[in-house]
């Protein structure tokens, strides 16, 4: 896909996200469409994998550690192709779905790891980088985790160990959208200077907007050519992108779309 290619994508995502949410009455729309544009570019050009067999030894993986916003990795599992047939309606959190409100690796098949437990992500994935290293393989692990969960300290474990393996085939993207389920990041820890302090790890790090899908290509890019350290992306994002009321607008962390505002998402999104 091209760039413009994926940017559509993108929003479809979007629309298939909040179509789960409004379908199943529950869900986090707002963190699901702030990462849509990195999970299009990572699923549609970066990740090298086979949606015919998702199992495969030698596929890149991709860690969701903030697993609330999991519709929109949802919704690109099924454009992607790993569900035959296509997947119509999700069920989303239904008791007997598989598609539930954090991912599951045991029960939806695409997901290289289950999470929902905030600040456990960037940790699993630097176990899975080091054992690519340890087997000799060549994949890349990428990991999504929010701005709002670095305040866990397991994260900064995981950090600590990545750079002390010097897991160059580590990529970790960080969703600042400066909000987490309360009140604004800031408001909690004060400062959310993220990219100092992955440097101050020793971090390759990047600072770019997280809706631009040719600086995400960029950004990958760099960071796989970068060797004998982890790299991390700081992504500039806006909560709820693509949805003018949902936009930077926190009540929308979790919350259903009325019949209305429903209509309103279809017609921003492009199904109107």
């Amino acid at each position: 896909m091209n760039n413009e290619q994926i940017q559509a994508m993108a929003n479809e995502l979007r629309f298939e996200a909040v179509r789960m949410v409004y379908e199943g009455k529950d869900g986090h729309p707002g963190p699901a469409l702030s990462i849509a544009d990195i999970i299009a570019t990572l699923y549609f050009d970066v990740m090298n994998i086979r949606p015919e067999e998702p199992a495969w030894e030698d596929r890149d993986r991709l860690v969701l550690s903030k697993g609330h916003s999991c519709p929109i990795l949802y919704a690109a599992l099924n454009e992607r192709g790993y569900y035959q047939p296509k997947v119509e309606h999700f069920n989303l959190r239904q008791l007997g779905s598989k598609f539930q409100g954090h991912p599951s690796m045991r029960s939806t098949e695409g997901l290289d790891m289950t999470s929902g437990s905030l600040g456990n992500g960037i940790a699993i994935g630097a176990g899975m980088a080091f054992a690519a290293k340890v087997l000799g393989k060549d994949y890349f692990t990428y990991v999504i985790t929010g701005d709002g969960e670095l305040q866990e300290g397991v994260a900064w474990e995981g950090v600590n160990m990545a750079t002390g393996r010097e897991l160059d085939n580590l990529v970790v993207f960080v969703d600042k959208n400066g909000w987490q389920s309360y009140k604004s990041v800031e408001y909690t820890v004060k400062y959310n200077n993220i990219a100092d302090r992955f440097r101050a790890f020793g971090w390759h790090t990047q600072e770019i907007c997280g809706h631009d899908v040719e600086a995400i290509k960029a950004a990958v890019a760099e960071a796989k050519a970068t060797k004998g350290a982890p790299s991390c992306i700081v992504c500039d994002d806006i909560k709820g992108k693509g949805i003018s009321y949902m936009e930077n607008n926190n009540n929308w962390h979790k919350g259903v779309p009325t019949d209305e505002q429903y209509e309103i998402a279809k017609k921003e999104l492009g199904r109107g």
